[in-house]
């Protein structure tokens, strides 16, 4: 799977035409995440003259070759700050950057040469996130590594043995995506409580969750300009395929809400907002948030509903890991065809992150509620998804896959739909079912960034179609 950071580059605020997400500058350091790149130590590990791979091998042209291959990623690893950049050759080499380690969100270890394993674990001793990255021939350090890490030096460590030198992108998700949380602050437009579950959260991945009250919101909507909004409701308009149910004015109120989100998001420095648009919010809010929340998606920020905030964990977990923005579902079963009918009232244009290809929609009401306005967006079948949630105490992430074997367009459930014919059970999956009706779905099969995600945070991976 390869991953690129989806086009954000830093940018300098300032005004922009109101149109969409699809021309808005963006000063994020890549998706869902405003603040820092992310620290990350890159060391080499080997021996010069060591027997193995080969007598004759010249090290410092392995290195070289390496570097090259870095460059050739640089667009994947624009984040990234390379914190430490050292070669290591005997143990004793750790003590000059042991500080600046301790420091780094993660430590990814190339394995050059044989002869390499006193080095190796005085790394792990460090007890930080650590990805090793061994080629074949590297040298046979893999055979202590397969035991160490069944033991407690291992646990905050994981190895990817592989000729696919992609492999040394995919190695620092686990860290970008630890970092992202670490740095989260999501918004919550509700009046009910939700402390406990927020104090847990800042605890466990330091994610801040701040209230946000309703007389903020209506201020920054009465604050936008009427031509920035009517720019943005004819920008809907004349981009979707159809508008079916909702009247201009209603697209107009939530375009105007739509930019007010972006401003309260702004203003506060956050990455995410959720509303409890179908609680304490209903008909107090001037608009459906639900334009809001698929231009915030597209823009590599993310817009939740109904104040879900284990989704909104999620959401940000999959824009670490895969620099992609989630789609929020809740399912219905189909044990016939082996499928999960992932379904919600909006979608989201861009699921292959900001700079991808957006996908078609119309504007729709709600289906409930028949009022409001909604993007009913038509997802790509034949692409594989990977939907989770983390339960409510943040021990346990659960977790399926499956195709897209069809986007239906059907005038039953929600608007926005995908039937995922799943890797597992239909009928497993819902047996298993725990921790609320709501999943969050990304584009690709991500279980692999998922394990290591897990296996250093200590949380356990439990997949439920199986």
């Amino acid at each position: 799977m390869k991953w690129t950071l989806g086009g954000i580059a830093l940018a300098e605020s300032g005004s922009w035409p109101a149109r969409g997400a699809d021309s808005r500058p963006s000063s994020l350091v890549s998706p869902g995440c405003r603040g820092t790149k992310v620290k990350v130590a890159r060391l080499y590990v080997g021996v010069p003259q060591a027997h193995y791979p080969n007598p004759d091998i010249d090290f410092q042209a392995e290195i070289r070759a390496y570097e090259d291959r870095f460059r050739a990623m640089s667009k994947e690893l624009a984040d990234i700050d390379w914190s430490v950049h050292a070669t290591l050759s005997k143990a004793e080499d750790i003590a000059a950057c042991k500080d600046r380690l301790l420091e780094a969100d993660g430590i990814l270890l190339v394995h050059v040469t044989l002869h390499t394993m006193g080095i190796i674990r005085g790394i792990l001793e460090l007890k930080r996130p650590t990805m090793i990255f061994s080629p074949p021939y590297a040298g046979h350090e893999w055979y202590e590594l397969a035991q160490i890490r069944r033991q407690p030096l291992g646990a905050q460590m994981d190895c990817i043995l592989s000729t696919d030198y992609q492999g040394l992108a995919a190695a620092v998700r686990p860290f970008r995506a630890m970092h992202h949380l670490r740095e989260a602050r999501i918004l919550n437009l509700t009046t009910r409580g939700f402390e406990a579950y927020a104090k847990q959260v800042k605890a466990r991945f330091g994610a801040e969750i701040r209230k946000v009250p309703l007389e903020r919101v209506l201020a920054l909507y009465e604050s936008i300009r009427d031509a920035d909004a009517r720019a943005e409701t004819d920008w809907w308009i004349e981009n979707a395929e159809k508008v079916v149910e909702p009247k201009r004015d209603e697209i107009a109120a939530s375009c105007r809400l739509a930019l007010a989100f972006e401003k309260l998001l702004d203003e506060e420095d956050a990455t995410a907002l959720t509303v409890d648009c179908y609680g304490t919010m209903w008909r107090k809010i001037p608009a459906y948030p639900c334009i809001g929340f698929t231009r915030l998606n597209d823009m590599g920020l993310g817009g939740i509903c109904q104040s879900d905030l284990p989704c909104a964990i999620m959401h940000v977990l999959y824009q670490g890991l895969s620099g992609r923005p989630g789609f929020v579902c809740n399912p219905t079963f189909d044990f016939a065809s082996n499928t999960a009918i992932l379904i919600h009232c909006l979608g989201t244009r861009k699921m292959d992150g900001p700079a991808g290809p957006a996908h078609p929609y119309e504007l729709r009401s709600v289906m409930e509620r028949r009022e409001g306005v909604v993007p009913q967006v038509r997802m790509s079948a034949g692409r594989r998804v990977t939907a989770g949630i983390l339960d409510d105490a943040s021990i346990t992430l659960r977790y399926f896959t499956g195709l897209i074997a069809d986007a239906p367009h059907t005038e039953r459930g929600c608007r926005s739909q995908i039937a995922v014919r799943l890797d597992g059970r239909a009928e497993k999956l819902w047996r298993n079912w725990a921790s609320g009706i709501h999943r969050v779905a990304c584009y690709e099969d991500v279980t692999r960034e998922l394990e290591w995600f897990c296996r250093f945070k200590g949380i356990e991976l439990l997949n439920e179609a199986v």
